[in-house]
């Protein structure tokens, strides 16, 4: 049995580097070949034992929840043509997880998107993902941050190498050894973290990428978390002041599979063509188009 059933999925941002795309429909919902990316998300967390999930949505988001709600007409029209493997597929949405929402209001930054989870959550570990990082299936994490919490307490955060020029972009953690009991998973303690620092200024090239199993006391230091960078209330200020108090440790799992950005339109479609590259039923013929395609360019 898992130790953690809840994951919170903020995805009530506004999307402003996918305009016009994202006008009408959440980016959340943009299609990763034949997805939307929020179906890889809570799939992820499906896979690692998590049966609640609750989105922290904004206005005009309702198509995130019903992706994951029964669609009888749908499902109807394909049963009478017959269409059994896409009505499976179909179906199959409408029992990754318990879905909730939780409308955030005004977005203030990611730490207050995930207080907002805190009257849903309770008094027990929970998950974080952040829709713009996908994990892939074959590379899981989750049940490693699982693990790692379990035993040492506290939270637990993914880190993944990167390079020194692209550490800005992330927060960047110090850490050092710690030893555990969990076979073949690299946890370090997390002794300091900065939100996008410059290079220079990085105390490791550690990235913070998308996903987090985050002890309960995180609500209480959120409440008086003081907005950071970008004037917004940072989810990695509030886990600094855990590690800083001695009382709630923070550690990471260095993750060194494979993650897939859909933050940004360049990454994004880097991300189609690397699942695409390898889909069981589309896979062999598209990269066989792209190899043409490339050639000829």
């Amino acid at each position: 049995m898992t130790t953690v059933t809840k994951t919170v999925i903020p995805v009530a941002g506004l999307a402003t580097r996918f305009q016009p795309a994202t006008k009408a429909i959440p980016k959340a919902m943009l299609p990763v070949v034949d997805a939307p990316s929020i179906e890889y998300v809570v799939a992820e967390a499906a896979a690692a034992g998590i049966s609640d999930a609750l989105l922290i949505t904004g206005r005009g988001q309702g198509a995130i929840a019903d992706h994951f709600d029964s669609a009888p007409e749908l499902e109807q029209a394909l049963a009478d043509k017959g269409d059994e493997e896409r009505l499976a597929k179909v179906q199959a949405t409408n029992d990754l997880a318990r879905i909730h929402v939780v409308r955030q209001g005004e977005a203030l930054g990611l730490g207050h998107a995930v207080l907002t989870a805190a009257d849903h959550v309770g008094e027990v570990p929970f998950a974080v993902q952040l829709g713009d990082d996908l994990i892939d299936p074959r590379d899981e994490i989750l049940p490693a941050m699982i693990a790692a919490q379990a035993e040492l307490g506290g939270s637990v955060i993914a880190l993944m190498e990167v390079a020194p020029e692209q550490i800005s972009l992330y927060g960047s953690a110090a850490v050092e050894p710690v030893q555990t009991h969990l076979p073949d998973t690299d946890v370090v303690r997390v002794s300091y973290m900065v939100e996008k620092p410059a290079p220079e200024d990085a105390p490791s090239n550690l990235a913070m990428i998308g996903r987090y199993v985050l002890g309960p006391g995180i609500f209480d230091v959120l409440r008086t978390t003081a907005p950071g960078r970008g004037n917004e209330i940072q989810l990695t200020d509030a886990l600094q002041n855990l590690a800083a108090s001695g009382t709630h440790p923070v550690h990471g799992v260095v993750f060194r599979g494979r993650r897939y950005d859909t933050g940004n339109p360049l990454d994004y479609l880097k991300t189609v063509v690397s699942l695409g590259a390898d889909h069981p039923d589309l896979g062999e013929d598209f990269l066989a188009w792209l190899r043409d395609y490339v050639a000829g360019r």
